[in-house]
């Protein structure tokens, strides 16, 4: 029998037995949708509180300070400083808005010496948020400007037409992220230990499937899964919630590479492990900070520093962004990177499990 039936011999076998678990399947297909259906409902309305708006101030002087100051004390904007090291179009696209300001580094001086100048608005005239927020600039620069005759603030308009996506759009990718790391992992770390403790490998040695068949089936069966979940949460996404995702042949390299590198993870976890218990312990260890600290539930570009380079250093990162990447920003060219690391965690992850797998226990 050569390999390739072998494989397909053994991925059957097991998704048989798969499918018999009413378990495994809750939390392989309809968990995740469960997932997307209640943070779609919780976030999918409207704002309960201060509008939120990005602003970058470029002033040398302290009045571009004091300007983005009475905007906070209207009491109807909250505004977050971005560092004037990063792009700033960029940085609205990555925090999925399109309201922010920009301060002009001229600021203080020419407002001091009675001189015109521009405060840069990002906006998208088509939602209701960038209008409100564009109403109260107008109030605070109509302020600045009553001590002359000549208005010296104006407002000069930068639209973001692109960047009017929802929660929802963003939740996609990270539950589909969630999907492909939770259900091969949790089921890996299980079956490589209980079949070590059960001497179930030691009768597989016995018959023609080798260990890389054996791994081989199971990135199969789960990469099948994969493709089963992605489906169904993107078509609620998209029909509950009229999520703005793009379906595009980019995605397919990152729902083979997720269950290969998390087949492989779980299978190493599993084996290297002393006991069911242990395995089970290490395993949620490995598996809850990626859950959260990954960018599955909210970008990890909202995260305080220290943890977006905690997340940067966890393989499921790399899978949520890049996902991220070719199915909301189009970006494609950084998802080539998202990729390039995916390939080298999963080949290192794959060989590593495969070396310390073994039929027999010495």
């Amino acid at each position: 029998m050569g390999a390739g039936k072998r494989i397909r011999a053994d991925l059957l076998n097991y998704a048989r037995s798969y499918t018999r678990s009413r378990v495994g399947l809750f939390f392989g297909l309809a968990f995740p949708v469960i997932l997307i259906l209640l943070f779609g409902a919780i976030f999918s309305g409207g704002s309960s509180g201060p509008l939120h708006v990005y602003a970058q101030n470029q002033d040398n002087g302290p009045i571009g300070g004091q300007f983005l100051g009475a905007l906070n004390q209207t009491g109807v904007l909250q505004v977050t400083i971005v560092p004037n090291s990063q792009n700033f179009s960029k940085y609205l696209l990555a925090h999925s808005t399109s309201d922010g300001l920009v301060i002009p580094s001229n600021f203080s001086a020419s407002y001091g010496a009675g001189k015109p100048l521009n405060i840069t608005e990002y906006w998208n005239p088509s939602t209701t948020t960038s209008q409100e927020v564009s109403v109260v600039v107008s109030e605070v620069v109509n302020a600045f400007n009553l001590h002359g005759a000549t208005p010296v603030v104006q407002v000069k308009h930068q639209t973001i037409v692109s960047a009017s996506y929802t929660y929802i759009d963003f939740l996609i990718p990270g539950m589909i992220g969630f999907a492909i790391l939770v259900s091969p992992m949790f089921a890996l770390v299980n079956v490589s230990a209980q079949y070590k403790r059960d001497k179930i490998f030691k009768q597989l040695s016995l018959t023609p499937l080798t260990k890389t068949d054996w791994l081989l089936a199971k990135i199969g069966f789960y990469i099948m899964m994969t493709c089963v979940s992605f489906l169904l949460m993107s078509a609620f996404g998209v029909a509950a919630f009229g999520a703005h995702i793009t379906f595009t042949p980019w995605i397919i390299p990152f729902l083979i590479l997720g269950p290969f590198m998390f087949v492989s993870l779980g299978m190493l976890v599993g084996t290297v492990s002393r006991s069911v218990e242990s395995a089970a312990v290490v395993g949620n260890l490995i598996t809850f900070p990626m859950m959260f600290l990954s960018g599955t539930f909210f970008p990890v570009s909202t995260m305080p520093t220290y943890l977006q380079g905690v997340a940067r250093v966890l393989p499921l990162y790399y899978v949520i962004q890049g996902l991220n990447n070719v199915m909301i920003y189009a970006n494609d060219t950084a998802a080539l990177t998202d990729l390039a690391v995916l390939v080298v965690l999963s080949v290192v992850i794959f060989v590593l499990a495969v070396r310390f797998f073994k039929w027999r226990e010495d």
